[in-house]
């Protein structure tokens, strides 16, 4: 399945070290500030039930495979900008933070150097926001 290391979602997969994490006070100030690109990696149904906003929804399964698109077709599928490999801000999250750090990881093979995953996830930022 793409987007997935040979061995499957259920296998181990290490902890994102802490400085490819994103704290929530960081996260907020980077929505407020429209200074980061961020790609939510839940399955569409959880979008569904709410999002961060501004949030680009390509899920995990999805990603190596988009991220490897050529521009055009990215933006063709997705109906935004690719990221450029050194994007400053590019921040991914899922539900609890698993998700999104196997997605910044992803992301980091592919070149993405300043790929990070915000850890608390959507969980952490409905709470947060009341939402």
């Amino acid at each position: 399945m793409p987007g997935y290391r040979e061995g499957g979602y259920g296998e181990a997969v290490p902890s994102a070290p802490v400085g490819n994490n994103i704290s929530y006070e960081d996260m907020k100030a980077l929505v407020a500030g429209g200074g980061a690109r961020i790609f939510d990696v839940r399955s569409p149904e959880e979008v569904a039930n709410g999002h961060i906003a501004n949030s680009i929804n390509i899920p995990v399964t999805e990603i190596e495979e988009a991220l490897k698109m050529d521009p055009e077709t990215f933006k063709m599928k997705y109906a935004v900008d690719k990221p450029q490999v050194d994007e400053k801000n590019l921040i991914f999250h899922c539900q609890m933070g698993r998700r999104g750090a196997l997605a910044a990881e992803i992301a980091k093979t592919l070149g993405y150097t300043n790929a990070r995953n915000y850890a608390g996830g959507y969980k952490e930022w409905s709470e947060k926001e009341g939402k």
